[in-house]
Parts: structure tokens; sequence; C-alpha cells
């Protein structure tokens, strides 16, 4: 058995160094960033889905993501002659997705919604109905119809 040369030419000038592993803080930070961007598109995804679903029901969509001083609003469609808001909540199940909506949140989607009707003709005139359409781990929708106010 014989041995090449190359195989045992190594070029130390030349060789890139060592990657050491991130410190542990580091690696933490790279770990939430990467959840939250998967959460993000997790997100978009539910939107899309809902927003579709809306949309085959006969209410069509005015805005995505619409951004108010106040909050944003997931979604908005014509309802009529008023205003249908949703919010939209995914996670594993709906149980867990329906316990991610808080009072605080909900407090800035109204006012936020009242923000939008304050750009349209009618203003506050305007009849509003506001839905939490709940997406889980399967892509199985429910929603939660007049979920928010009287």
């Amino acid at each position: 058995m014989s041995i090449q040369s190359s195989q045992l030419a190594f070029d130390f000038d030349r060789a890139t160094p060592l990657q050491l592993p991130p410190r542990r803080a580091e690696a933490e930070t790279l770990r939430r960033h990467c959840r939250g961007e998967m959460s993000y598109h997790a997100g978009l995804a539910a939107e899309a889905r809902v927003a579709l679903d809306y949309e085959r029901r006969g209410y069509p969509l005015l805005r995505r993501r619409w951004r108010g001083r106040s909050g944003e609003i997931d979604l908005i469609f014509r309802d009529g002659a008023g205003f249908l808001f949703v919010e939209v909540k995914a996670s594993r199940s709906f149980d867990q997705a329906l316990a991610q909506l808080r009072w605080r949140q909900i407090g800035r989607l109204q006012k936020a919604a009242e923000e939008f009707v304050g750009t349209q003709p009618l203003g506050a005139l305007s009849e509003m109905r506001f839905d939490v359409a709940l997406m889980d781990r399967h892509g199985m929708i429910r929603v939660i119809e007049q979920a928010i106010g009287p």
C-alpha cells in the first residue's frame, strides 16, 4: 500500500480558520430571531387562508394589515354598507390561539377600527362587526362572529 504525497500535503498558510460555535447568548438571539420570522410567515399564511374563506362567503376584501396610529387590523372586509374587521390568531390549537388575544389588544383593535371608519364617507355612523378567526396547526379555521363588541 503506497501513500500518495498529495494525501499528506497540507498548506497551513492557506487553511481557513476553524469556525467556533457561537456563544450561548448569540445562539439564543439567533434562535429567537428565526422563531419570530417563522411566526411572522405563519401569520401571513393564516391571514391569506382566512381572507380566502371570507371572500368565498361573499365578503369583498378591502384591506390587509391596515395600520393606523392606534394599531393594526389584520383583515378588513365590506359587509353590506358596513365593515367587517377580522383579527386572525394561529397556534397549535384553537384554545391556544384564542388565549393569545388579550384585552389590551382588543382595545387597540377597536380604536384602530374607529380610526379606519373615520376615513370613510359615513365615518362613525358606519356599521362595524368584529370577528376573530382562529387557525390550528392542521390549518383548520374556526370563526367566532361578533366576538368583540356589544
